[in-house]
């Protein structure tokens, strides 16, 4: 069993963490939370966690095998505090502000005999999922085109906020559609970018659109803050068919909700009308038309590879390879709107 304790008390650490460790008593013991103002706590505490305004009790304890930082920002600086002490770490994404910060924690770590990964918990999102299982199935043929969309309707979001490089919508979603596009798919041969700010320049940038090419193969992530309709989740283009899935992973739905996976058997589970749709000529040039029932989304599957990494010395969910990769995309892509150097 690894003992864990969290770096930071707020929607992050309650909502996309807890609820999933506490699933895995048999793996995790949550003993020590870390928050810096205890005059902001929120959140229902945890009964048997000792929460603490001291950040030397979390990093200097002997008991504490791993570390998960889970603040808005800063990660690059808390992660290496928290490897410094010879702790694991999992760090919330974005991982790092830069390629060359995750760079030296990989480094760190790796001098330190330490398990350091992002929390990509969306590579286990149910919409992605089923995805990955329509493509495996060989229905589509070749792959010619793949579209993600992470929309939202909020424009007080962007009307209310300047430009920031780590807070920015590229960073701050697009870390969630680029790992599965990596992880799945790997390097692309290039990328085009197109990352705006639409209110005007220096404001918060709020839409994106990266066009990643493998061969013949385009995958788009599009997000923007402005769409009173949102655009389905994903379309996967073939020679011989599509899938669309129109809505997404309900996971983070229920979790606001306050609907939890302990004790919840349908937590995160689509409904017939949530099925995406497949279409498509078979080898016989048959037309087909179906419903393709979802796979099951589990954030929790990160831990479940940490733990692998740390206790078995498997490989991890994330490679550092990828979360590299991915930091030199949004770095590059925010310099568009941001020049740097």
């Amino acid at each position: 069993m690894l003992t864990i304790g969290y770096y930071g008390n707020g929607k992050s650490t309650n909502r996309y963490h807890l609820p999933f460790v506490l699933q895995r008593k048999d793996k995790f013991r949550v003993k020590t939370i870390y928050r810096r103002n205890p005059a902001h706590d929120v959140w229902k505490k945890q009964e048997g966690v000792y929460y603490t305004s001291e950040l030397k009790e979390l990093l200097d304890d002997p008991e504490i095998d791993m570390v998960c930082i889970c603040t808005s920002a800063n990660h690059y600086e808390c992660a290496k505090a928290v490897l410094e002490k010879g702790k694991h770490c999992l760090v919330e994404k974005p991982f790092t502000e830069t390629a060359e910060q995750a760079r030296e924690l990989f480094a760190l770590a790796k001098t330190k005999g330490l398990v350091i990964q992002a929390y990509q918990n969306r590579r286990f999102d149910s919409d992605f999922l089923t995805v990955q299982k329509v493509i495996e199935s060989g229905k589509l043929g070749d792959l010619l085109e793949v579209e993600m969309h992470y929309d939202y309707y909020r424009p007080e979001v962007p009307e209310n906020k300047m430009f920031e490089k780590y807070n920015s919508f590229l960073y701050g979603h697009g870390c969630h559609t680029l790992d599965q596009v990596i992880g799945y798919w790997g390097k692309p041969d290039s990328v085009h970018y197109d990352v705006r700010q639409l209110l005007g320049q220096g404001r918060y940038n709020d839409y994106f659109d990266l066009d990643l090419y493998y061969g013949i193969l385009k995958v788009s992530v599009k997000s923007s803050y402005f769409r009173v309709k949102a655009r389905p989740s994903f379309i996967v283009y073939g020679k011989r068919g599509c899938f669309e899935k129109v809505t997404k992973d309900r996971q983070e739905e229920h979790l606001k909700m306050f609907y939890m996976p302990d004790g919840h058997e349908d937590f995160g589970l689509d409904l017939p009308e949530h099925y995406g749709t497949l279409v498509y000529y078979d080898e016989n040039n048959q037309y087909h038309e179906e419903k393709v029932p979802s796979q099951r989304g589990d954030y929790g599957r990160i831990y479940d590879g940490m733990y692998d990494a740390i206790v078995n010395g498997r490989e991890k969910v994330v490679k550092d390879e990828e979360t590299l990769l991915q930091m030199e995309i949004l770095e590059k892509g925010i310099s568009l709107i941001c020049p740097v150097g």
